[in-house]
């Protein structure tokens, strides 16, 4: 179940004042759920009645959902254009997936979605690498052209290094560099070691599966995709 007081810190920025949700909107998209999802809404028309705003009126028609539609919901209306650049609204779904992520229905097999909104996030300061990553993570959620798919996460990973280290070096002659720039923000030796090491399997494996011969393991996918949005996240934390 997702909580009453979670649903109302969503509807408060959803259907903020200024940036968020106008009254027309909220009916327009909670009827198109309530004909999707088979309910009843208590507030289908506007002007809204008996209700002191239209975030109180968004909640109480989100209620009535079950908790996988109250899911999805709020997860789509968060990825709504209109808050493209709107920061608590990032937010408010990284909290919704990370807490409620078990009730997600239909997402490509079992991906870590916190961690893969999370890498989102923090990547908006690198657009070109952020680009290529959601380039991927769109082939992954439609399930297709998985080399392609696969490709465009290493290139994710190798312009975040050379947009955080400013160089043009490829992935696999950053490890010198890389190095440098952990021990220089107080990583310790192992921490380094262990990273640099996990860096060169991640090309080797690239190199060997996918770069020449395009013989990718299904059952790999996910894990790849994980460790380098890992790599990714660790790295422009420390920056």
């Amino acid at each position: 179940m997702i909580p009453e007081v979670f649903l109302r810190f969503s509807t408060d920025i959803l259907g903020e004042t200024d940036g968020g949700l106008t009254g027309g909107e909220i009916i327009n998209y909670c009827t198109d759920y309530a004909v999707q999802y088979e309910v009843d809404v208590p507030f289908y028309e506007y002007p809204f009645e008996g209700v002191p705003n239209k975030r109180t009126a968004l909640k109480e028609n989100i209620k009535v959902f079950p908790p996988e539609a109250q899911f999805a919901i709020i997860r789509d209306l968060c990825e709504l254009p209109k808050f493209q650049n709107n920061n608590a609204a990032k937010d408010l779904k990284i909290k919704l997936v990370s807490r409620y992520g078990a009730l997600a229905q239909g997402d490509a097999e079992s991906i870590n979605e916190s961690l893969i909104e999370e890498t989102k996030h923090w990547l908006a300061e690198f657009p070109e690498a952020l680009e290529t990553y959601n380039a991927a993570l769109e082939k992954w959620t439609n399930n297709i052209h998985q080399r392609n798919l696969l490709d465009d996460i290493r290139l994710a990973l190798e312009l975040l290094l050379k947009g955080i280290l400013v160089n043009e070096k490829s992935l696999e002659n950053q490890q010198r560099s890389l190095g440098i720039f952990i021990a220089e923000r107080e990583g310790s030796k192992e921490m380094n070691n262990m990273f640099l090491k996990l860096v060169e399997y991640f090309g080797k494996y690239q190199n060997t599966y996918v770069k020449h011969n395009d013989n990718v393991n299904e059952n790999e996918i996910e894990i790849i995709i994980e460790i380098a949005s890992s790599f990714m996240k660790f790295l422009i934390k420390i920056k």
